[in-house]
């Protein structure tokens, strides 16, 4: 009869998950919201899978050549000018197409503000360096 009211042993979970710890990814919402803003029509699951492993790879290879630009420089901080020299092999940025003209048509105001310098009154320029 002591046996049948003591409580059996439960054995303790490791403390390390074991679990393969995952890479982060830009959200499927905000993937679905930019296509779908240039798209301009509908778009099937099966073909937003696609855009969605197409665009994670294009992250993830982007990533890896500027920090390969980071790491040639001899720096362990990514800088703009690695970025405009990753988009100018790729051939976004060009000679008649500059940096600024593309963030001036693909981004809104608020981020044009923080990324182009504007003169406001008072003779200040935002953003500050």
């Amino acid at each position: 009869p002591l046996r049948l009211l003591q409580s059996k042993t439960v054995p303790k979970r490791l403390a390390t998950s074991q679990r393969k710890p995952r890479e982060p990814q830009v959200p499927r919402s905000l993937i679905k919201e930019i296509f779908r803003h240039f798209v301009k029509m509908p778009v099937t699951r099966d073909a937003f899978k696609i855009v969605e492993k197409c665009s994670d790879r294009y992250f993830k290879q982007l990533s890896d050549d500027l920090e390969a630009y980071t790491r040639h420089a001899g720096r362990k901080t990514v800088e703009a000018a690695d970025l405009e020299v990753l988009m100018r092999r790729q051939g976004l940025v060009t000679d008649k197409m500059p940096l600024n003209v593309l963030i001036e048509r693909f981004l809104p105001l608020e981020y044009r503000k923080l990324l182009i310098p504007i003169a406001v009154s008072g003779n200040k320029v935002i953003p500050c360096k």
